[in-house]
């Protein structure tokens, strides 16, 4: 009898060291997919604490007089957080052409900063554009409607499409657009048109010894380069010791940035709402 309790209490022992086992590593196995998934995706966003200070001096000291010390809008100059061009931003192509040239059509003159200091600015408007989504409500209030937003005209949205837009180089009404506007209401198809996801800066870099490498850019500056491979590894090298390719999937939408109009924009909005 106390063989048989011995015998059961064995198994009992085996069976509770199996299952710890077994949960024990489901839950490193969820803390590194976490982790993977972090590294994987959204860290190219990510700046150290001391660029960002030190951008948030030059931003107070160049920028908050118009567009407000925590670039949501100021007496003269636009709310920072709601611009297209801050949100579409890749590493600095975008913040650092209107920083350094200015913007003239709209009264902003060009301002005088080193591409480091440059660069600086960028990091503190990417961690004040992050502070403000977590903040903000993940779905628009009840006031603001699509109806707002529908005010274009369907033909003029159409002739940019093919026209001036260049949209239809890489979309079409009958594969990629057909149904668009039954999937998404108003609000969020102008939400996709100005600010489409998952479509970052992708770079491939072959180096000194011939190995290739492809991945999205983590970041980029004058002298280096830092990327996130596709199976989720960290890369860097400096750029005279690389070859560099660059591939940037949303270049037409950029360019169009500092072109689009409200009246663009509305009208190829009209235009997507006939595609259901």
């Amino acid at each position: 009898m106390y063989l048989i309790e011995g015998i059961l209490n064995h198994k009992q022992a085996c069976a509770l060291l199996f299952v710890s086992v077994c949960l024990w590593g489901s839950v490193m196995s969820a803390r590194q997919a976490t982790a993977a998934a972090k590294t994987r995706h959204g860290s190219w966003q990510q700046h150290p604490a001391d660029a960002v200070e030190r951008g948030r001096s030059q931003f107070l000291k160049k920028c908050a007089f118009c567009h407000g010390r925590e670039a949501n809008g100021g007496s003269a100059g636009p709310n920072l957080m709601r611009s297209a061009v801050v949100r579409h931003d890749e590493n600095g192509n975008l913040i650092g052409s209107v920083i350094r040239d200015g913007r003239p059509d709209k009264g902003m003159p060009a301002i005088q900063l080193t591409s480091d200091q440059i660069m600086d600015v960028v990091a503190f408007l990417r961690y004040r554009l992050a502070e403000s989504d977590l903040r903000s409500p993940k779905e628009p209030g009840p006031e603001y409607s699509g109806a707002k937003l529908l005010i274009g005209k369907v033909e003029d949205g159409k002739a940019f499409f093919y026209g001036a837009g260049g949209c239809s180089a890489c979309h079409s009404p009958t594969s990629d657009l057909k149904g668009i506007a039954r999937r998404y209401p108003a609000v969020e198809l102008q939400a996709h048109l100005l600010y489409p996801q998952d479509q970052h800066l992708r770079a491939t870099v072959l180096d000194s010894s011939g190995k290739q490498y492809a991945g999205v850019i983590r970041f980029l500056t004058n002298y280096d380069i830092a990327i996130d491979d596709d199976a989720g590894w960290y890369h860097s090298w400096p750029l005279d010791a690389i070859k560099l390719e660059l591939k940037d999937p949303l270049a037409v939408h950029r360019q169009l940035l500092p072109k689009f109009t409200d009246s663009d924009m509305h009208n190829i909005l009209a235009y997507l709402e006939t595609l259901k």
